[in-house]
């Protein structure tokens, strides 16, 4: 059972998602917020397996309830998946920087809702839709200052090539494609630099490949 915290100052939004989910066998929703801060203190009680956070909320927004819950060792189970009514929000990057493992609209299709509630609970990062790839090349056009990472020297031109597709928005399939290397090699790639980088997931992996310089807004993916 992946069990779900839904927290938007919106009570239509949470009534319309609980119902959604609810419908699940697999999918429960264990409790509701109405801002970051309550949300935060029910991630604390009911360590969902997934949280779907509003970006913008009153006394606390979802960007800082997602710092404090990534900075949480005891929440390290906590998946936090940000939510936005715009497809370009200027606050995307800020939140996966953050320690979320990615977004989605509040317009989202209901197929692709539950998709991504179980994609998030097996740990896998929300990089693939093209609405990411839009948002990560419209904001890493003016990066952070460029800062070395510990662990990047470390890396194999292998694993160098593997991080930059995946900052590119592709899954382990597509690099693999791309490498011309069976799924499970890419896939070791990827937790290896992982590894190195200090990445806590997928996420704040691409989040390091553009404050390093490892990849380049020039060379995302549009579509």
């Amino acid at each position: 059972m992946i069990r779900v915290l839904l927290v938007d100052d919106q009570a239509l939004i949470r009534s319309g998602f609980r119902a959604l989910l609810d419908l699940e066998d697999d999918i429960e929703v264990v409790a509701e917020a109405a801002d970051g801060q309550e949300g935060w203190a029910l991630v604390k009680e009911q360590l969902p397996d997934v949280a779907l956070i509003d970006i913008r909320m009153p006394v606390m927004d979802g960007i800082e309830a997602t710092r404090r819950i990534a900075a949480d060792p005891a929440l390290a189970c906590v998946r936090v998946v940000m939510l936005t009514n715009y497809g370009m929000d200027e606050h995307v990057f800020d939140a996966l920087r953050a320690g979320a493992v990615g977004f989605l609209v509040k317009d989202i299709v209901p197929e692709d809702l539950l998709h991504a509630v179980r994609v998030a609970a097996r740990g896998d990062a929300l990089l693939a839709p093209a609405i990411t790839r839009r948002l990560i090349d419209q904001y890493v056009t003016q990066p952070p200052p460029t800062r070395v990472g510990s662990g990047l020297q470390e890396l194999t031109s292998r694993e160098r090539e593997a991080v930059a597709l995946a900052a590119r928005g592709l899954s382990n399939d597509e690099i693999a494609d791309r490498l011309v290397i069976s799924p499970f090699t890419a896939k070791t790639h990827v937790n290896r630099a992982m590894a190195k980088l200090h990445a806590r997931d997928r996420a704040q992996l691409v989040v390091l490949a553009y404050e390093t310089g490892l990849a380049t807004p020039r060379n995302s993916v549009r579509r």
